[in-house]
């Protein structure tokens, strides 16, 4: 019996540090890099985000930054990966959910660096750079997005599907000068 509680306490203590750990990981502020190696601003177009017409997305909600096919892709804070995957648009995709309820989308990856779920720190490897899904025919880049999973209603505006913008979050914003 009193083994059972030791061992009780044990993982009270382990599940508390852990909770503690995950908790401190989602509120601190964060540090965001630039999710390709060796990529600047220079390797994306400022004034793509909310771009229209894009095809059947209507807008762009992120950036499309190019490299080389086969680039490193790297991420862009830290977090948890909670979704690697096939999407019809996407292609192959990353998702990293992170500090503050932002999750990071990377999207038309050629290949993955390790398996789902994990942690990842800012800057480790989850990827390369390729043309997949709808982006087959297209100059290699990875699309980058963020997306906040809580409201910031002030962002709503007017323009073509501006309601979404309270979710969808400009990634200049994030990257340069970061």
């Amino acid at each position: 019996m009193k083994q059972h509680k030791t061992n009780m306490r044990k993982r009270h203590v382990i599940y508390g540090c852990i909770s503690i750990v995950i908790f401190l990981i989602f509120v601190l502020p964060q540090h965001w890099q630039i999710p390709v190696e060796g990529a600047s601003k220079d390797d994306w177009n400022t004034q793509t985000f909310w771009f229209e017409p894009w095809g059947s997305s209507v807008t762009h909600r992120g950036i499309d930054i190019f490299a080389n096919k086969g680039r490193p892709v790297v991420a862009a804070h830290n977090g948890i990966v909670v979704f690697r995957g096939q999407l019809a648009k996407g292609g192959k995709v990353i998702m990293i959910l992170g500090p503050e309820f932002k999750l990071s989308y990377y999207a038309h990856l050629e290949s993955f660096s390790n398996a789902n779920p994990r942690l990842v720190t800012a800057g480790e490897r989850i990827g390369t750079v390729g043309q997949s899904g709808n982006a087959t025919n297209k100059p290699a880049h990875v699309h980058f997005s963020i997306v906040t999973l809580l409201p910031y209603f002030w962002k709503v505006d007017s323009s073509t599907q501006g309601w979404k913008k309270m979710f969808y979050l400009d990634p200049n914003n994030y990257l340069i000068n970061h």
